[in-house]
């Protein structure tokens, strides 16, 4: 059995599933205080953004980060815990969050596309409780898409997401699941529970359901060499596409949460650089069978060099909205 107060211990990540909760645990900072009195009347945060949808426009979207109880999974590479409670929010809460950011949010624009983010899976009922979700929808119905996330194991038959997909019409329903890696060793060891067969199957629901889909891919993911992470985060998004996924979003792996930062010392986690996140970027583009995006949130920290760092983010953001490669810039002598 795994223990904290082992140092050998705690430097080791588990071979064994039933430790790797309490591994990835023990070696978080501890910041129950203010999870614990995180309201459940406002969202955590909302914002607005754009995002490319495949032709060249980009549609506004409203993104909203529900406050409500941590993912169940606790996947190795997460630090979206660190914006939950450690209890489940009651009937009522989400509603009351969705109202208290379109209230702030102002005039929404026709075509606008609203993302609620649970750090979690919507369809989790411990996380956003399933007598809201008429409510919820009654807030849904003047946007474009609605995008939610949800772990592939939830998906289940699909009754409960179509019925939220019919209950938030003429809106459309897409589900985003982490697909994280196919690589066959690495997979298992991110304690998602989770298989690629088992994505395959879950997108394959959603697509008889007429749900849109969506799917995350990491970029260098813990226990990859850099030398293999190009070929794996694109073998993935090919994976992805080629089971009905419409959207893959390849996503640089970050540390942040403790257990990353552990595994950098042990030397099994490397961030990527930004040249080799636009390395995977540029070769996944030629995969082709959807739309491809690239995560540039917070991309600055993957850069060692400040000077070229705008230029190629803005590359980037481009290729986001013609879908397509374009010329690299400011990758000189090996600089980040």
């Amino acid at each position: 059995m795994f223990d904290s107060s082992n140092r050998s211990d705690a430097s080791r990540y588990p071979e064994a599933q039933s430790e790797r909760d309490a591994w990835i645990r023990a070696l978080r900072p501890n910041l129950e205080e203010r999870r614990r009195s995180l309201p459940i009347d406002r969202p955590s945060a909302w914002l607005w953004e754009s995002e490319p949808v495949g032709d060249g426009r980009e549609r506004p979207v409203l993104t909203v980060f529900l406050t409500n109880r941590e993912c169940p999974w606790r996947c190795l590479m997460c630090d979206l815990w660190q914006q939950t409670r450690l209890d489940s929010v009651p009937p009522g809460a989400i509603p009351r969050q969705i109202d208290a950011a379109l209230s702030q949010a102002g005039s929404i624009p026709a075509g606008t596309r609203l993302k609620l983010y649970n750090a979690g899976s919507f369809f989790d009922p411990g996380a956003i409780p399933t007598v809201d979700h008429v409510a919820i929808a009654d807030r849904c119905r003047g946007f474009d898409r609605v995008l939610v996330e949800c772990h592939p194991s939830l998906v289940g038959d699909g009754r409960r997401i179509r019925e939220f997909a019919e209950q938030i019409a003429p809106a459309r329903l897409e589900v985003a699941m982490g697909l994280e890696t196919i690589h066959p060793e690495v997979l298992p060891k991110l304690n998602k529970r989770m298989t690629p067969e088992q994505f395959s199957d879950a997108a394959q629901v959603l697509k008889r359901i007429g749900v849109a889909r969506r799917a995350f891919v990491l970029v260098q993911p813990p226990f990859l060499p850099a030398g293999n992470a190009v070929e794996w985060a694109v073998r993935s998004a090919e994976f992805a596409f080629a089971n009905g996924v419409e959207v893959v979003a390849l996503i640089p792996t970050r540390d942040g949460n403790g257990a990353m930062e552990m595994l950098r010392r042990s030397g099994e986690f490397t961030p990527p650089t930004l040249s080799l996140f636009e390395d995977a970027v540029d070769a996944a583009f030629q995969v082709g069978g959807g739309v491809l995006l690239a995560d540039v949130w917070d991309l600055g920290r993957f850069s060692d060099n400040p000077t070229t760092f705008e230029a190629r983010r803005n590359r980037l953001e481009a290729m986001n909205r013609v879908q397509r490669i374009l010329p690299r810039v400011g990758a000189a002598n090996g600089l980040d």
